[in-house]
């Protein structure tokens, strides 16, 4: 763990961060007390990739009337759920 004074972290920040990437833990002090502490954040070793799975499955014609039938036995509904 480094320590570097408010002060230094203004003048070179750049190293605070080099320091950081490198998996260093900084600690930033003021008027010689610790006040803050820069660490490597844990990121995603693979990021998110959206559509993966694009053409793969299908949604069926029907699909919001799947079921209608087997819910209806089952809880008596009439109305908009016994059509068929």
């Amino acid at each position: 763990m480094v320590t570097f004074s408010i002060h230094e972290a203004k003048t070179h920040p750049s190293r605070l961060v080099g320091q950081v990437g490198e998996g260093e833990t900084v600690i930033l002090a003021h008027a010689g007390k610790p006040v803050a502490k820069l660490s490597l954040i844990d990121a995603p070793a693979v990021p998110r990739q959206l559509g993966f799975l694009a053409g793969a499955l299908r949604v069926p014609g029907d699909f919001d009337r799947l079921g209608v039938k087997e819910k209806a036995s089952l809880f008596g509904e009439r109305g908009h759920l016994a059509r068929s």
